[in-house]
């Protein structure tokens, strides 16, 4: 049986990495699908661990190439994820989690409409822009370009099948786990995933 596919997005600042980070630490049989992207890595970031990065020649090669299962241009860098990795970690029966913008998780829902879908929110507008100011990661110009995008990020909210507020880390974690978790019992996958024991209870000796 394939594993569950998970995606999620939010504004830029809304605390989704430090969220979805969180959420694989207690989910080790969750696997985080590493993006390709030609953004310029950021202090701290590490090639093949939180991106590869790539050239935009590069990235233009992989994509002509049908490597990529989704990609999007955002904020002038090109995003894409790997389609052979997912499907075959897919087909393992593990699940996979994908941190990409709306335009990335419409593309999904396309291909696997069986996905399960959050948006993560943060708790004021206030509060994105203090979060963005405080990581220290971007110039003003960019910031300022970042909180522009955040009405065209919300206005596709209603395409997901959950939506948290990242107000505290530890409550959206929980919220975001409990997601995870329903997922996984849902009746179809439970069925196939526990025949035996069913046939058995169906059919005591």
């Amino acid at each position: 049986m394939s594993g569950n596919l998970f995606v999620i997005s939010a504004p830029s600042g809304a605390g989704k990495t430090s969220l979805v980070r969180a959420l694989i630490d207690i989910n080790p049989q969750i696997d985080l699908s590493v993006s390709y992207t030609t953004r310029k890595p950021r202090p701290g970031e590490r090639d093949g661990k939180d991106y590869h990065f790539v050239s935009r020649e590069t990235f233009l090669a992989m994509a002509k190439r049908g490597e990529f299962l989704e990609s999007a241009e955002v904020y002038g860098n090109l995003y894409g994820s790997s389609q052979t990795w997912i499907s075959q970690e897919n087909a393992r029966g593990r699940d996979i989690l994908m941190e990409i913008d709306w335009q990335g998780a419409a593309q999904i829902r396309r291909i696997f409409p069986d996905s399960i879908s959050a948006f993560i929110l943060p708790p004021s507008l206030e509060a994105l822009e203090q979060r963005l100011r405080s990581r220290g990661k971007d110039d003003g110009e960019v910031i300022s370009r970042r909180l522009a995008a955040v009405s065209e990020d919300v206005a596709h909210i209603a395409e997901f099948d959950y939506v948290i507020i990242n107000d505290n880390l530890n409550e959206a974690l929980r919220e975001l786990n409990a997601v995870v978790i329903s997922a996984r019992l849902a009746c179809a996958r439970q069925l196939a995933r526990h025949q035996a024991l069913i046939n058995q209870l169906q059919n005591p000796e």
